[in-house]
């Protein structure tokens, strides 16, 4: 069982910056692609960044682009999403998903295709 947690979420001015995290206790991340999605009531859950098993590989959603950093620690026992400069528009609750059967290294934006999800963690964006 891969169970995922978030960390990190908060309430921040526009402009602010904070840092996500996505762990698990009982294995490490490093043989999966690991996800950040958002979810807005009433909108459909969007991908905001991903990271392939090794981190060589990440996307961004054009949303976010330039803003949102998207890392793995050296041993790959967590990862991290850092967010600058947000707006309010950020504002969403923030989820990790890691997909265990992406065998090459890369990853993608497609929910369901995602097997673990973390419980997710509330950004708020406003002044």
């Amino acid at each position: 069982q891969l169970q995922l947690v978030e960390s990190g979420g908060g309430l921040v001015q526009p402009g602010g910056s904070l840092r996500l995290a996505c762990t698990n206790s009982q294995f490490t991340l490093d043989y999966y692609a690991v996800a950040w999605f958002r979810q807005v009531p009433g909108k459909e859950r969007e991908g905001v960044s991903c990271i392939s098993s090794s981190g060589r590989k990440t996307l961004y959603a054009d949303s976010v682009k330039g803003r949102f950093t998207i890392s793995r620690d050296n041993s790959k026992k967590q990862v991290y999403l850092q967010m600058d400069s947000l707006k309010p528009e950020d504002t969403a609750v923030y989820y990790c998903a890691a997909d265990l059967t992406v065998y090459s290294d890369d990853c993608h934006f497609r929910s369901d295709e995602y097997d673990y999800w973390g419980q997710g963690t509330q950004v708020t964006v406003s002044s």
